[in-house]
């Protein structure tokens, strides 16, 4: 048990910072190639927050194990809007300015509407991870072709000015930067490969399911640089890149990450992940449109302090939740 836990903590570490390293050297290099840096600020950068969750989900399922591979995703997505929005919010409360957020939460509640109906079966198939990636991919061109047209909308003023800023504060050449692409993006496989083992590892040792593991400590490891690049922009007082990184993290943990998963490896799907599980995620999905979205014309919406506090008890309630499973399981 010990060495499983060890490759768990050692795995999450070198995983944020692997992922931190590939996107800087991903972005440097987009931009050594003339990209723009509002694309460089919502592909390259908006890729690399995931990119744990996607890599870490991906070798789970060609490892055999599905359920770490959907409970990181969706464990993810319940980690970003509880945890991640509900701290941030108790920090500062979160304005909501963009037009675009405005679109994307209906979006990300019609597409969390949409993952539930393959769940009804009981299964996911290559054929529903496909449907998935296809979806991902429209939504994401659908991203870039409004972001591109509306580049006076407050969100995306906010990441282009960051990102450029980012560029100008640390320079990198060409050939460091393609150094750390590549090698950014071995030691990113190297680490999830270690993180899945010692979770499914740790999983088998206390005779719990990998999805519960997926669900708890693969998810919150995995959701870190999302943390971190949330109480970033809340400290420089960008409210909607918080909220934005969220948000579309989710859509991308929803799309990409579990139809990357299931295109490799069909996922059973135990009934307990859409009554208690989904269900978690949508509620939370709604009650972030409700807090967030102002139904007022003319007045913009607001997550406050005591909205982010309902948020961390959720979270904390979820999580005492997913912990009583394990111990009935141990017991058993």
């Amino acid at each position: 048990m010990t060495l499983p836990l060890l490759a768990l903590v050692a795995g999450l570490a070198l995983l944020v910072w692997s992922a931190d390293r590939f996107v800087d050297g991903a972005a440097a290099t987009a931009r050594h190639f003339g990209m723009p840096t509002l694309l460089i600020g919502m592909v390259i950068i908006g890729f690399g927050t995931s990119a744990p969750e996607m890599v870490v989900s991906a070798l789970a399922a060609l490892d055999g194990n599905p359920g770490l591979a959907l409970g990181n995703g969706y464990g993810s997505n319940i980690a970003n809007i509880a945890l991640i929005l509900g701290l941030v919010a108790v920090m500062s409360p979160i304005a909501v300015k963009s037009g675009i957020l405005r679109k994307e939460l209906p979006l990300l509640a019609a597409i969390t509407l949409f993952a539930a109906v393959q769940l009804l079966d009981g299964a996911l198939s290559r054929l529903d991870g496909f449907l998935l990636l296809l979806v991902f991919f429209a939504v994401f061109g659908w991203q870039i072709h409004g972001g591109l047209r509306q580049r006076n909308d407050v969100m995306l003023a906010e990441l282009e000015a960051e990102t450029e800023a980012e560029f100008e504060s640390h320079p990198m050449p060409l050939g460091k930067a393609v150094f750390w692409l590549l090698f950014g993006l071995v030691l990113l496989i190297v680490s999830s490969r270690v993180l899945v083992w010692g979770a499914v590892s740790i999983a088998q040792s206390l005779g719990v399911s990998d999805l519960v593991i997926g669900l708890t400590i693969v998810a919150i490891g995995t959701s870190l640089p999302e943390l971190a690049s949330s109480i970033a922009a809340v400290r420089k007082n960008e409210h909607d890149l918080a909220l934005g990184n969220v948000l579309g993290s989710n859509l991308f943990n929803t799309l990409a990450v579990v139809g990357i998963a299931a295109s490799i490896h069909p996922l059973e799907v135990e009934p307990v992940i859409l009554y208690r599980d989904w269900a978690v995620m949508m509620a939370l999905t709604l009650a972030l449109f409700v807090m967030g979205y102002s139904f007022r014309k003319g007045r913009q919406g607001r997550i406050n302090r005591f909205e982010g506090a309902v948020l961390l008890a959720a979270y904390v309630g979820y999580m005492g939740y997913l912990g009583t499973t394990v111990i009935s399981s141990a017991g058993g």
